[in-house]
């Protein structure tokens, strides 16, 4: 082969070695139905299927269990639904909305054990409430009264994080700690009291363009460490498309890492419960990582300020309804166990009182004190933070007595 009949690398600046759209989509072959290694234990129909590799971390899946898991999901999209109408309504600063990923964090969720680590991304709200976290405790990062009000350690779920995929490289870290304090791989002979654990890191189909993602998995393939990389493909990076991202689907970029990849039915609870399951495992037992490619899609918005019909077609989104990841399971507790309107009706009541608690916490939460963004930097008193709050306070302050501009009203409403 001559040089000049050889592949050249695609160079952005150079339009002849760009691929066509032909290449694109042949690299992508299978993403618009998720493909052939499609991991589905439930249809969008609600049939219950079969898949040999996953039966076995899903044969506790009963009526009794998958009611549960409706319940999460439903509460959970309530909960959802209610701080998108509170941002809204002017009552928080942003809100990020899960709209139909409630079966990716749901499944993913209710696989970890107690002893696992969870590090999240900002939109993990379903994984929150499955390690115990009232939604209640979310709305301080999107009013901007606090960064999150739980203990990571107690709730074994970090705080979110803001930096797209920072947290692959947090969750590595303490994934390569759990190793080299000897927390893996132990089995039946692990010491009394402190059974193996594994780390779970989210993130979503854009992160997978950041370098510290690809830091992440490197030193995580180096190591061993006991993290599954949880990436929720939802098919579009704010206003990117996967097709802009990625030649190959997501799951199979871990072969070059040298660990394995799985593409899951994300809007499929029961398929998502599984393969989380079987992959903890694999991280508890000392088999190193493992990548999970949740193929769901996001139902709304990026975030609340975001508008998605400037770059999206509405029979997209119209075609992605048709899998609605809770009108599924629904449909199977009807047909298959044969459950009455009345446990549905309890369901949606219960997910309106959710809402209004969370409505009426949000509108009861205390302004916080102008000088709280320096009292809660160090735990020791600095005299050059403690200069700043000074000058801060005595700026804030001279407004006070100021006239409205125009208006001749005074701040506290003097004429």
């Amino acid at each position: 082969m001559s040089v000049s009949d050889r592949p050249q690398a695609w160079n952005p600046a150079d339009p002849r070695s760009r691929p066509n759209r032909e290449q694109v989509l042949a690299g992508l072959r299978g993403t618009d139905a998720g493909g052939p290694e499609l991991v589905q234990l439930l249809t969008p129909e609600g049939e219950r299927v079969s898949d040999p590799r996953f039966d076995a971390y899903a044969d506790d899946v009963d009526v009794e269990a998958l009611t549960s898991l409706y319940r999460d999901m439903v509460l959970v999209r309530r909960a959802d639904r209610e701080g998108n109408a509170l941002q809204r309504q002017g009552q928080l600063g942003i809100w990020v909305p899960l709209l139909g990923q409630e079966a990716a964090q749901i499944g993913a969720g209710r696989a970890l054990l107690p002893t696992d680590m969870v590090f999240p991304s900002y939109r993990e709200h379903g994984v929150a409430w499955c390690r115990g976290i009232d939604p209640t405790d979310l709305l301080g990062i999107f009013r901007g009264t606090d960064h999150g009000s739980w203990d990571p350690l107690e709730k074994r779920f970090h705080l979110y994080t803001i930096v797209i995929g920072n947290q692959c490289l947090n969750a590595t870290g303490y994934a390569m700690g759990q190793r080299f304090e000897g927390r893996v791989g132990n089995g039946d002979g692990a010491p009394e009291g402190s059974p193996d654990e594994a780390t779970m890191c989210f993130f979503g189909d854009g992160a997978t363009s950041q370098g510290d993602v690809h830091e992440g998995f490197v030193w995580a393939a180096a190591y061993d460490a006991p993290v599954v990389f949880y990436c929720q493909n939802n098919q579009w990076a704010i206003s990117v498309p996967l097709s802009r991202q990625t030649r190959v689907p997501l799951h199979e970029r871990a072969r070059g890492y040298g660990f394995p990849g799985v593409r899951v039915d994300g809007n499929d609870v029961i398929a998502c419960l599984a393969v989380s399951r079987w992959a903890l495992e694999e991280c508890r037992s000392g088999n190193g990582p493992v990548l999970i490619e949740a193929f769901t899609y996001r139902m709304d918005a990026h975030t609340t300020s975001d508008d998605p019909s400037r770059y999206r077609l509405a029979d997209e989104l119209e075609l992605w309804k048709l899998k609605d990841p809770i009108e599924r399971v629904r449909v199977n507790l009807v047909r298959e166990h044969g459950v009455g309107q009345e446990f549905f009706d309890g369901v949606a009541a219960e997910a309106d009182e959710l809402a209004a608690r969370l409505r009426e916490f949000c509108l009861a939460m205390p302004e916080p004190a102008p000088d709280r963004m320096f009292s809660e930097v160090y735990a020791e008193p600095s005299p050059l933070v403690e200069a700043q709050r000074e000058e801060f306070l005595a700026y804030h302050a001279s407004f006070a007595d100021e006239p409205l501009a125009g208006s001749g009203v005074g701040a506290e409403g003097e004429v």
